[in-house]
């Protein structure tokens, strides 16, 4: 029996015993070669600049997601990702290196003639293309994740992804043509053929503290006594409602220990803290279950795949909690749950033709800034004030949901009718740039008394040299290239502002060659390079990092009108939107507060937290805040199958994440409460604003069809009734303006299905599933 298993695709994760023929139908199938076509292309348009690196990753994963997969890891007696999967390792690991197109250079240099001797399976170009794969024996004496490193350092210490190690790793298979070599012996039979390491390699490898199993760092003794409560509720109640809910009451037996062990294990992990002590300390050894094969079972689980909390798991936690607050019994009609609400509160959201309401209780900082603001205008100030805020950030950065760091690059548009109040955002943001100024104004003065002095003296030597810590921010925008460069260099890292009554005032920005568009994208990019090499010595010649928030104002009219030629090149995704809705004929004036030093003297703390702040800032519940918009917005766009939505929506939720920052720093690194439900609304808002004023745009543009019943994305599911079949989702679709061929409507259902949003009754009839409510 082989040691490993294959697959169709990992929506549908059903597994068979690998054999030579079932893997050669995959890899020499026209799916597969399809799949590494579109993929290459993809590649050429990103180097060709065409693809930025966000598109061409999301262009990427879409496309892999079809692709047939391997398990080199595991063989699943019950089957992959079934309910009582037990994985049995195949003592293979496979070594993941994304990033380094010179795979064939790696194999003919390091590897040829060697393959045996390392105990090689096969080595391939990686499905995408941009990387490579190694599968491999692990030696004796090393375990996966050490077996990785001493393969990484025999192949010239390549860098690799050191997260691929748990047993449920599925590796998408690549076409023939990208295998370089392969041993159909070692990769399908039974025997394992591992390298022999000699001594000194054991203990570098299998002592090295770089590659430690998580799990063994967790198994040393600490002398500490772990909780047996969680939330109030004892582990004793927790494990048995469990087996009363997921195993008709009983606990394991021998027929079941094993398998049902590791089960227990793997749910309990989420709210034990991925820890193995605190788990052996919890799981009993049932019926007799030898206390070493527990633990190994306890390790396999901590091995294994990762991913939310188990269905399994919330509804013994659900069914506890009621008990513990109403001491009544688990209701078993269906309850609308928090995502069912928040999702169908989302397809209200981008129906409307009013923007989302902005919450009642702020974070301290926005209840501030917006105080003296008339209600109606409330919500663009609100908006508008993180380009300013953000530019007193000097080398902070913040860490990504995908590990990317970034700086609080924030660009804003206000879009308003003529004279619907976009004068609004002026006196906040003099407020928050007044320190700024005050230094900007004493440098500018050093600098004009410079180049008086220079101009009197002509081509003297004796002429001295241009002051050094002319850190001037804001600019204006008539500034020519080489002076923006100039200013970027000698901000010593810091971001230059400006701010724009008029959207169109961008295209006085002299000397860039009409490439305004090119810097708004470039400056939110991370890591970018920005600058000039002339050859006079005279000139300026800088290459530095394009660090540039701004604000901008226009009528709806003209913003729509100026971003109408890039809709799909990049700004609008990455530019925050606001909108002021018209008021009434005949509505009574907006009245203003007065901003005065008391006003002021609040906000002085808060700009001190900024401007005092350095390094890498890390907030814990920003990140987590960050990971369930994703999710949510990911939702969205599958029930509402709005392409345009989910594209907007990844850089969207970056501003988001930028923003919670912001005001976390500036709260003297602690985090409000408000911030959360703040920035929900601030992501949706400018969302809201992107698919009302954009989206038929970008459709044209792409080619994507029109929506002309609809304001924006709705959830299409709420449009069906509780049990639909396909036709009936096919009209539906029709309706909205989308492909409604069976093949698109299947994959939609189909994918509705995997993420539980549907059950199937036939082949080609379905119900709405609703699940019980987890938390408020």
């Amino acid at each position: 029996m082989s040691r490993i298993d294959l697959g169709n695709n990992i929506k549908d994760p059903k597994t068979v015993p690998a054999t030579v023929e079932g893997f050669y139908e995959r890899t020499d199938s026209e799916h597969t070669g399809r799949i590494c076509a579109e993929l290459a292309d993809f590649e050429e348009s990103r180097l060709r600049g065409e693809l930025d690196k966000s598109e061409y990753k999301s262009l990427k994963d879409k496309t892999k997601i079809d692709a047939f997969f391997y398990t080199p890891h595991a063989h699943f007696e019950k089957g992959y990702k079934s309910r009582k999967n037990e994985p049995v390792d195949s003592g293979k690991a496979i070594l993941d290196v994304d990033g380094n197109p010179n795979g064939r250079e790696v194999y003919t240099q390091r590897v040829m003639g060697r393959e045996r001797e390392l105990g090689i399976n096969m080595f391939n170009i990686s499905i995408s293309g941009t990387g490579f794969a190694v599968l491999f024996d692990i030696p004796e004496g090393l375990d996966r994740k050490q077996a990785q490193a001493w393969m990484a350092h025999e192949l010239g210490d390549v860098v690799y992804d050191k997260g691929v190690h748990d047993v449920e790793r599925a590796v998408y298979i690549p076409c023939r043509e990208y295998i370089l070599y392969i041993d159909e012996e070692l990769m399908f039979g039974d025997e394992l053929h591992p390298a022999v390491l000699k001594e000194e390699e054991l203990r570098k490898f299998g002592n090295s503290e770089s590659v430690r199993s998580e799990i063994h760092e967790s198994e040393e003794p600490s002398g500490k006594t772990y909780p047996t409560e969680y939330h109030g509720i004892p582990f004793t109640e927790i494990l048995r409602k469990y087996w009363e809910i997921n195993n008709k009451g009983y606990e394991p037996t021998e027929g079941d220990r094993d398998t049902l062990t590791f089960q227990l294990a793997s749910d309990l992990r989420h709210i034990c803290g991925k820890n193995f002590r605190w788990l052996d300390q919890i799981i009993p050894c049932y019926d007799g279950f030898p206390l070493e094969e527990k633990r190994q079972k306890i390790r396999n689980a901590l091995n294994s795949k990762y991913e939310g909390m188990p269905t399994r798991l919330r509804a013994v936690l659900d069914a506890l909690g009621h008990q513990q607050e109403d001491a009544q019994p688990v209701s078993e009609e269906p309850v609308v749950t928090q995502e069912t609400t928040m999702q169908s509160s989302l397809s209200e959201i981008y129906a409307s033709s009013m923007p989302p309401k902005m919450p009642e209780q702020l974070p301290k900082l926005i209840k501030l800034l917006t105080k003296n603001t008339p209600t109606i205008l409330k919500p663009t100030v609100a908006h508008a004030v993180f380009p300013a805020l953000g530019a007193h950030l000097h080398k902070v950065q913040f860490l990504y949901t995908d590990n990317v760091l970034h700086e609080a690059t924030l660009m804003n548009v206000a879009m308003a009718g003529t004279g619907g109040g976009k004068g609004c955002i002026d006196e906040p943001i003099n407020r928050i740039m007044a320190d700024i100024r005050e230094r900007d104004k004493e440098n500018e003065h050093r600098l004009e008394e410079y180049n008086k002095e220079v101009n009197r003296k002509g081509n003297n030597k004796d002429k001295r040299e241009r002051p050094e810590d002319l850190v001037i921010q804001e600019v204006h925008s008539d500034i020519t290239h080489a002076a923006l460069v100039q200013r970027l260099a000698e901000g010593n890292d810091r971001f230059l502002y400006f701010k724009l009554n008029e959207i169109e005032l961008f295209d006085k920005l002299k000397g860039t060659g009409g490439q305004q568009f090119v810097l708004m994208c470039q400056a939110f990019d991370p890591n970018n390079r920005y600058g000039q090499t002339r050859a006079s010595t005279q000139a300026v010649n800088a290459t530095v990092k394009l660090r540039f928030n701004w604000n901008a104002a226009g009528t709806i009219g003209a913003v729509v009108k100026y971003f109408s030629k890039v809709l799909t090149k990049g700004p609008i995704s990455r530019i925050n939107f606001c909108t002021i809705p018209e008021r009434e004929i005949g509505a009574e004036q907006p009245v203003y507060g007065i901003y005065d030093d008391e006003f002021d003297n609040q906000l002085k703390p808060f700009i001190r937290n900024l401007t005092g702040a350095s390094g890498e800032v890390e907030c814990k519940q920003a990140r987590s805040l960050a990971k369930r918009l994703i999710a949510e917005c990911a939702d969205f766009s599958r029930l509402s199958q709005d392409r345009v939505f989910e594209n907007l929506s990844f850089r969207a939720n970056v501003i988001a994440y930028l923003k919670a920052c912001v005001l976390y720093v500036a709260n003297g690194q602690k985090w409000e409460k408000s911030i959360e439900s703040f920035i929900r609304w601030s992501l949706h808002y400018d969302l809201w604003c992107k698919m009302r004023f954009f989206a038929d745009g970008i459709r044209r543009e792409q080619n994507v069809g029109l929506r002309t019943n609809q304001r924006g994305p709705r959830n299409l599911l709420e449009m069906l009734p509780d049990e639909f079949t396909i036709e009936d989702a096919r009209r539906m679709r029709r309706i909205q303006g989308l492909d409604n061929s069976e093949f698109a409507t299947l994959r939609m259902v189909r994918q509705w299905k995997f993420r539980q949003y549907v059950l199937q009754i036939t082949d080609y009839s379905f119900k709405k599933a609703m699940y019980k409510k987890v938390e408020e």
